[in-house]
């Protein structure tokens, strides 16, 4: 063995030593501050209403659906219209989920992180958010007469 290493005489023992106490004093830091966030993303729910008042969705913290609210609005509505507004508003709450998250991690563990930033993507990516330079903006897709034919069974009727 290497004298080096195991004599406490030595003058290199106690730099040892020190750098072992603070790779330690890190780790344990990470451990905690990893701790408080899962405990804060537990936690997490979002509430979002859509701008017509139609409806109200809550997502838990891995970004079910555990909370719908319908309004008297939704009978003035084609029911396309209610069915896009709330799968609509349950992506806002989703996306708004994600920049909590953004939040709590920029608290917890920092922005440089890499725990953080690797945590950040699969949050985002769980939330359906695409994050990208660009940031890109989901497209609405083109309505088809399959739609159609899934609201009449959905329904059960067809409106005039």
């Amino acid at each position: 063995m290497d004298e080096r290493v195991t004599e406490p005489d030595d003058v290199g023992q106690d730099s040892v030593r020190q750098r072992l106490a603070a790779w330690q004093a890190r780790a344990d830091q990470l451990a905690a501050d990893t701790e408080a966030m899962s405990s804060q993303f537990e936690q997490l729910r979002v509430t979002k209403t859509d701008p017509a008042g139609m409806a109200e969705v809550v997502v838990d913290s891995g970004g079910a659906l555990v909370g719908l609210t319908l309004t008297r609005e939704i009978e003035r509505a084609a029911p396309s219209v209610v069915a896009s507004t709330i799968m609509s508003t349950i992506q806002a709450a989703k996306a708004e989920l994600a920049e909590r998250a953004q939040g709590i991690l920029a608290e917890t563990l920092g922005t440089e992180s890499p725990v953080a930033r690797a945590v950040a993507a699969q949050v985002s990516e769980r939330m359906g958010v695409v994050r990208s330079a660009d940031e890109q903006q989901d497209r609405p897709r083109r309505r088809t007469d399959e739609d159609e034919d899934n609201e009449m069974r959905v329904f059960g009727r067809v409106d005039d």
